[in-house]
């Protein structure tokens, strides 16, 4: 059995898992699909279509599944897609998709979005991510597994953010950023070689991390081009399937590659 406080508004046509709790005020509207053992805090709006798995926690003032902010959208049908275990702190916002990008935005399960933070339309979220405060995408933009996005980055449309990298804060992403890779804005955006301590985190060996380190002195340090880094590290570090992630991330950047 769900529990619904009698001041929310609950559309008829949503559907509300067991075990779900929906507090004072919030709205669930149309076609709003809401898991088992959700948590929608009070004076959260949660609208449809959504599709939103089990356990995840929306609190209080969170704005989900709303329009997107598109100048070219005119009321077509697109939709959400939420995973499990995520949570939707206060103020977050997240815009449905829109037909030029597929049509739905998709977040994935396990990931933690501060206060302020925003995706938007179209974007494609993976797993065990973190938005620090005020953390914000533009449209259509893809957050791989692990990434954290740190406190008032911006990210621009159509960019990519690979695996376990980390964007310190205030950090403007114009290009796409390379998985294992910690990103900081001084004057220009740049690389700062690898992300050792949240590889460490996520249980990366020592010989794993330093296989990686290997492969970011050829990208940065060395005074290779990209090109002739990529050689290099086909050569050389041809065993780690680490390694072939990050070639293939590069070789497939359409907006180029922060370094």
């Amino acid at each position: 059995m769900s529990e619904i406080d009698p001041r929310a508004s609950v559309s008829r046509t949503a559907v509300i898992g067991n075990g779900a709790r929906i507090g004072a005020f919030a709205v669930v509207g149309d076609e709003v699909e809401l898991g088992d053992d959700c948590l929608v805090e009070p004076h959260t709006v949660i609208y449809g279509p959504a599709r939103i798995g089990r356990k995840n926690h929306f609190y209080s003032f969170s704005a989900v599944g709303g329009e997107p902010q598109d100048l070219t959208y005119s009321g077509e049908r697109v939709s959400l897609e939420i995973g499990d275990a995520n949570q939707f702190r206060e103020f977050v916002t997240v815009s449905r998709g829109t037909k030029k990008g597929g049509g739905t935005t998709r977040i994935g399960s396990h990931n933690m979005f501060m206060a302020y933070a925003h995706v938007a339309h179209d974007c494609h979220i993976g797993n065990h991510t973190i938005f620090v405060n005020g953390g914000t995408l533009a449209g259509h933009v893809t957050v791989e597994d692990h990434a954290t996005i740190g406190a008032f980055c911006t990210v621009h449309q159509f960019c990519r953010v690979g695996r376990y990298a980390y964007i310190a804060a205030l950090t403007a992403i114009t290009q796409d950023v390379p998985p294992f890779s910690k990103v900081v804005q001084a004057r220009d955006v740049r690389a700062f070689g690898v992300n050792t301590v949240g590889l460490e985190r996520h249980g990366f060996t020592p010989e794993r991390i330093k296989t990686i380190e290997r492969a970011y002195r050829l990208l940065l340090r060395s005074k290779l081009n990209t090109t002739q880094a990529i050689e290099q590290m086909r050569a050389t570090l041809n065993g780690s399937e680490d390694v072939s992630e990050l070639i293939q991330f590069i070789e497939s950047a359409e907006r180029g590659l922060i370094k």
